[in-house]
């Protein structure tokens, strides 16, 4: 195991990640990657975070827009509006509930933090796609979930190609940390983004190799996030 700090400081509350802890995926979405996450009714997200809670999930992941591959754009008020709707029924029946949203947009993060109280930033761009998210996540001081992705979620598996897979998602997320540390963002957790912009056999290599890489580079010093659920790419 790494020896640097596993805990994060999640609304007050210092979490011990020494163990895993499970995030359970909520998309207020017609066509996110895995069907079974899409929930489009007030009963559905309502039954869905019961069982995620009654399975033992730590915190739910709220997603209004779907990121899989060739996925449609969508505009940031509709993507507003789909959260807004399901952060009200949630927070309404899970008062307690700890919940990352999922968004790639500096301003819906802001507004999902400050108007309805959520806990974690998930970014699948890792602040590539809006240059005011990381800015914004000092801010709001939040932890935040950094993730590889080379184009967008319409243009990613045209960029499948790398020299050395391994060392430039290493230098990536190396890049990615440090900036975010020194903007004061304390708690930064990584997703090697199975599925985006990746192949079969790179998902694999990744599985394989990427935690005894972090834990021999210095340069990085976080957490881990494996959202294979969510990417369905392992099947």
């Amino acid at each position: 195991m790494p020896s640097y700090n596993l805990t994060a400081n999640i609304k007050g509350n210092l979490i011990d990640f020494s163990s895993p802890k499970v995030m359970g995926i909520l998309n207020i979405t017609p066509d996110s990657f895995f069907e079974k996450s899409r929930k489009q009714t007030e009963k559905e997200i309502v039954e869905r975070a019961w069982q995620m809670k009654e399975e033992g999930a730590h915190f739910i992941d709220v997603g209004g827009y779907s990121s899989r591959p060739s996925a449609t754009f969508v505009e940031e008020e509709e993507e507003m509006r789909r959260l807004d709707w399901g952060l009200k029924i949630l927070f309404r029946e899970y008062p307690d509930a700890i919940v990352s949203v999922d968004t790639f947009r500096s301003e819906i993060a802001r507004r999902c933090v400050e108007d309805f109280g959520v806990a974690i930033i998930n970014d699948i761009s890792a602040g590539e796609l809006d240059e005011k998210m990381f800015d914004t996540v000092a801010c709001l001081q939040v932890p935040y979930i950094a993730m590889h992705l080379k184009g967008n979620p319409q243009t990613m598996m045209e960029h499948t190609h790398y020299d050395n897979l391994m060392q430039e998602i290493l230098l990536y997320f190396a890049d990615k940390v440090n900036r975010l540390h020194l903007k004061g963002v304390n708690d930064v957790w990584i997703d090697p983004g199975f599925g985006f912009s990746k192949t079969m056999r790179q998902n694999y290599e990744i599985l394989k190799k990427l935690e005894e890489n972090i834990e021999k580079d210095d340069g990085i010093k976080c957490k881990y996030l494996w959202l294979k659920e969510k990417y369905n790419i392992l099947k």
